[in-house]
């Protein structure tokens, strides 16, 4: 009896914006992925939750970066998220991440980012962002994408201003980060929203 083949997975997304690419990260971005986050180390570690006491170092272990991009293809490969390098010119410079996806009634997913501080304030994020909304939109049928920011982070508020995502309020001690329970805003698009605004966004923002 002839065995079947198990089926080939999926490839990977891309996606693309008018000048940047998106893609999950993989063995041979470690060099470029850690040179970036260790140029930004003070800037992040301030608006990112404590890594676990005794957990190895993705930044300084290529192991654990490995390990890292493991799990983020068994959550793509679960449909619970979808991780992605941000990449200018072919160059790594940030991470856009939809996670923490719900599937039912709720057809909800959150939103994260974070972009290398010397690429800051030429418009790649919001560019980035709009990628991701037309794929969590389009391409997974999600209902609800949440973005929700500590107040004082100006410059990711920066990013929903810029596309006029709407705010819902203030969420009291929502996450802890970098040790401390801190309030965040909420920030919100339905795919009602975007069936409306994408007529604009996806031309300004994509091409």
């Amino acid at each position: 009896m002839m065995r079947r083949r198990p089926p080939a997975p999926e490839p990977a997304p891309w996606l693309t914006g008018n000048r940047i690419t998106m893609r999950p990260l993989r063995e041979e971005d470690f060099e470029q992925w850690q040179e970036v986050r260790l140029a930004n180390e003070e800037w992040l570690l301030k608006w990112e939750p404590l890594r676990p006491a005794n957990a190895p170092d993705a930044v300084r272990d290529r192991s654990a970066f490995l390990v890292r991009c493991d799990a983020r293809r068994r959550d793509r490969q679960a449909g619970v998220g979808f991780s992605f390098g941000v990449f200018v010119d072919g160059n790594f410079a940030g991470e856009m991440n939809l996670s923490s996806i719900h599937r039912g009634a709720h057809q909800n997913a959150y939103v994260g980012y974070w972009i290398d501080h010397r690429c800051a304030g030429h418009g790649y994020t919001p560019e980035a962002l709009v990628a991701l909304m037309q794929f969590g939109f389009d391409e997974l049928n999600l209902h609800r994408l949440q973005i929700s920011i500590i107040p004082r982070n100006s410059a990711s508020r920066r990013v929903v201003e810029k596309l006029n995502v709407r705010a819902e309020g203030v969420a009291n001690r929502y996450l802890q980060i970098n040790g401390v329970w801190e309030d965040h805003i909420r920030y919100a698009m339905t795919s009602e929203e975007w069936a409306v605004r994408c007529i604009d966004l996806i031309p300004t923002w994509l091409g």
